[in-house]
């Protein structure tokens, strides 16, 4: 842990067992495993929070957003696509930077080579995805044995998930429900201000929609919904 996060987890720590023995009982505060567990996973969250923060007020390469580059990253090319008005594409990116994850060894490669369509000069992007989702599924699993030999894999939290195309379970449904969920024509924009507006203009409430909502993305549980709702708050996708 560095420096400045070990700092900032003795403060947690401090307040946690402070509050637990003066005002209440916090369940797993008094074993210093679990405590320190969940300090760890505080102190990440934070550091992710204060990344974003930094990363949208940088000039960004526009490599970031060509998955063509090694230098790909999801995450930036959501953000560069914002700026330039790319709004439905911003989302999108999104969604892959969830649904990959960032393999400890191989990165973003998996979010590379499907958004990239394995170097095809017209990508995966949001158009050519939601037009013909059927058409993603069938390139999926046509490409699933070059896809299957890229070193690496999903992120650590999406280690279970599948390459597969036809399969309930697999990416191709994921894909394919994520585009239903959005329903197009009806834009990102579109779907998220309708949260807005049933929520009376409460954003908490409206996360709360959406958040139930994605019940219908495949694959999308609790800490993806969160992540996937959480990032597009912190990106200034959505009306805070």
């Amino acid at each position: 842990m560095r420096p400045g996060d070990r700092e900032l987890a003795e403060r947690l720590a401090s307040v946690l067992v402070d509050y637990d023995q003066r005002v209440k009982r916090l369940p797993g505060i008094r074993d210093h495993h679990s405590r320190d567990a969940f300090i760890e996973q505080l102190v990440e969250s934070i550091r992710r929070v204060k990344y974003v923060r930094l990363i949208r007020t940088r000039d960004l390469s526009a490599r970031s957003s060509d998955p063509s580059e090694k230098s790909f990253d999801p995450l930036k090319a959501a953000i560069l696509a914002h700026r330039e008005g790319a709004i439905d594409e911003a989302f999108w990116l999104i969604f892959l930077f969830v649904h990959f994850g960032k393999h400890h060894r191989a990165g973003w490669l998996y979010a590379r080579k499907v958004y990239g369509r394995l170097g095809n000069p017209i990508w995966w992007n949001w158009s050519q995805t939601s037009s013909d989702p059927v058409a993603f599924r069938n390139w999926l699993d046509a490409g699933q044995n070059e896809l299957k030999r890229i070193p690496g894999g999903f992120g650590n939290h999406r280690k279970y998930e599948s390459l597969d195309a036809y399969s309930e379970h697999g990416t191709g449904a994921a894909v394919e429900s994520y585009v239903r969920w959005v329903n197009p024509p009806k834009t990102h924009q579109d779907l998220t201000e309708e949260a807005v507006q049933q929520a009376g203009g409460d954003p908490k409430t409206a996360f709360d929609l959406l958040y139930k909502s994605m019940n219908d993305v495949t694959r999308f549980g609790r800490t993806a919904r969160f992540d996937y709702l959480c990032m597009i708050w912190k990106l200034g996708l959505a009306r805070q």
